[in-house]
């Protein structure tokens, strides 16, 4: 796979300063002066490339495309992210966590280069109103924390993720359980007889085969935020990924991947196979179902590198660090905040006073 060029000058037209994208204007725009750079990044929905993956899997021991030729890489010895850095920047604090530890980073071997991306949509001065907003929602959060100036912190980002797809035809078999109902007589507990309706199941086997398509699930192949925070501001819309182009990285920090394809290969493969799992199920005739085993047959197996976006809050609040996502095109946030103590235990004893005055009133 040919190289795909890693740093493009975009200069203002007025000043000469390097122009970075701006969500709001969706231009370049100089940092500096605010004029609006002429150029014009690729839109083209049309032109994002899928890889074949098997192909690309073969070949990957031999491969040799560079992601970065004119930055430098650091790692975060605190959370151990890796960065692409301008080389006047490697002595800055890490993005993420805003350790000082940084150190350069050499184990990067047969990178692949991104092929789409998804450009910011989400502007600072929003991503700041709606962290706001969440903090304002978070009532056990302690008092000094939304004094404090944290919003100064944020920092937009691209993360790498890998999306796969692939046609797959799944027979499946299983056990399909056909409720039924009996009479069942007994004695009650004054020795009574009585008689009660008992579900029972019958068991039968059954089989069957479906048709399914895999489009952009997604593997993230970052280290340096909270995978499970990440999750919980997807979707990122991967119908909007448009033609890599370095323009729309300027000014923004890019995280290399530390998730090799191989290995994304089989998150995503094993993502899928849960799918199929559950998708299988609803086709099991009856009530309920045991012992299914799928035996799915994927092919026309593709991949994309991608770069998606998210604001990223990184600040330490007494002896621990906590992470605050915004999806950099839905605006979706997910954070981590501490937890006042003194509000905890006051919001304990109001829930015993109110069961302790119920119970009184109820007594009456």
């Amino acid at each position: 796979m040919a190289d795909i060029p890693t740093l493009s000058k975009h200069p203002c037209p007025a000043c000469g300063a390097q122009a970075e994208w701006n969500p709001g204007k969706q231009k370049l725009v100089c940092p500096f002066c605010g004029t609006e750079s002429p150029a014009e990044l690729p839109k083209d929905r049309e032109k994002v490339q899928e890889l074949d993956l098997d192909a690309m899997l073969r070949q990957l021991p031999e491969q040799e495309s560079v992601l970065e030729t004119e930055r430098r890489s650091v790692q975060c010895q605190s959370c151990k992210a890796v960065m692409l850095f301008d080389p006047a920047r490697v002595g800055q604090n890490c993005e993420f966590c805003g350790s000082p530890a940084l150190v350069d980073y050499q184990e990067i071997r047969s990178p692949i280069s991104p092929q789409s991306i998804l450009p910011f949509r989400i502007s600072e001065s929003q991503v700041r109103d709606r962290i706001r907003s969440w903090y304002g929602s978070k009532w056990f959060a302690p008092r000094a924390l939304k004094s404090k100036a944290l919003l100064d912190r944020i920092k937009s980002i691209y993360l790498p993720y890998w999306t796969f797809d692939a046609k797959v035809r799944c027979r499946w078999t299983a056990e399909a359980g056909h409720y039924y109902y009996v009479r069942e007589e007994f004695r009650d507990s004054q020795g009574r007889p009585q008689v009660r309706q008992v579900q029972k199941v019958r068991w039968e086997p059954a089989s069957g085969e479906i048709s399914h398509f895999f489009d952009d699930e997604p593997v993230p192949g970052t280290k340096g935020v909270d995978l499970s925070l990440l999750g919980q501001v997807e979707p990122f819309p991967t119908k909007d990924l448009v033609p890599y182009d370095t323009g729309y990285l300027a000014g923004h920090v890019v995280e290399h991947y530390q998730l090799a394809l191989r290995d994304a290969a089989q998150k995503g493969r094993a993502a899928m196979d849960r799918a199929l799992m559950e998708l299988c199920g609803r086709e099991v005739p009856g009530d309920t179902y045991r012992n299914l085993r799928i035996g799915p047959n994927y092919s026309d197996k593709t991949f994309k590198h991608i770069l998606v976006p998210i604001w990223l809050l990184s600040y330490t609040y007494g002896r621990r660090t906590f992470q605050v996502l915004a999806n950099g095109c839905t605006g979706l946030i997910a954070g981590q905040y501490p937890k006042s103590t003194w509000k905890i235990i006051l919001t304990v004893l109001a829930a015993l006073a109110a069961i302790l005055v119920f119970m009184l009133l109820s007594n009456r």
